[in-house]
């Protein structure tokens, strides 16, 4: 009897990929079922404002740190542990549907250690450049400028693609000129803040990791210096 090749319905998803989604969606889904009361008790209810407190990122604590020289871990943590806390549970759904797609090409074309840097240290330099840029005393939480970090790493696989074609280079960047074109239009009809600072720097973060971390990037580089 032939041997059948079966295929998957769904492609899977690489493990760091799933671990990080899971790990997300692991806070959001235990703050939900306490605001819905379905664990937790009375007390669950303050369960997000206590994370967003303990856990968040303040631009106006990493002004103070930077004024002082003084770099306590217990507020350093929150460069990193701020996109695993939201607002809300569609704030964290629409993000967590953004890791998914995007990590997944992410983590496939470049790898998975590369992933997990482009998703952390986006999160980590879109924080820090809009505690720099801005004196906003709202605090970031969600992980959206990790998400357009993976937006740049997709933009930056798309650039080096349209390269190799030898077509326009600029339409690599079609998919964050859509993302901020739709907050500038949501902007003029709502109040929707400062975040998008950071979530622009946390894209420009991404797509500048993309020349350390993509497969073939160091190779190029030496090439370069060499014919110099």
């Amino acid at each position: 009897m032939q041997d059948l090749d079966i295929q998957p319905p769904v492609n899977p998803l690489p493990p760091a990929v799933i671990l990080m989604f899971l790990a997300i969606a692991g806070v959001e889904a235990g703050l939900t079922l306490g605001e819905a009361g379905l664990i937790g008790g009375p007390g669950a209810v303050g369960w997000r404002l206590g994370l967003i407190r303990d856990f968040a990122f303040s631009g106006e604590i990493f002004d103070w740190m930077l004024a002082n020289g003084q770099w306590p871990l217990s507020e350093v943590r929150r460069l990193v542990t701020y996109p695993f806390v939201h607002l809300g549970f569609t704030h964290g759904l629409f993000a967590m549907v953004l890791l998914l797609a995007l990590g997944k090409m992410v983590a496939e074309v470049m790898g998975q250690v590369a992933f997990v840097a482009i998703f952390v240290l986006s999160g980590v330099g879109g924080a820090a450049i809009y505690a720099l840029l801005l004196n906003d005393p709202v605090w970031l939480a969600g992980a959206y400028p990790n998400a357009y970090g993976l937006i740049g790493g997709y933009s930056f696989v798309m650039w080096r693609h349209l390269a190799g074609r030898g077509t326009q280079q600029y339409r690599a960047f079609s998919l964050i000129a859509v993302l901020m074109g739709i907050q500038l239009v949501w902007g003029v009809f709502f109040e929707t803040g400062t975040m998008w600072v950071a979530e622009l720097a946390g894209f420009f973060c991404g797509f500048g990791l993309c020349f350390l971390l993509a497969p073939g990037e160091w190779a190029r580089i030496r090439a370069k210096l060499q014919r110099r």
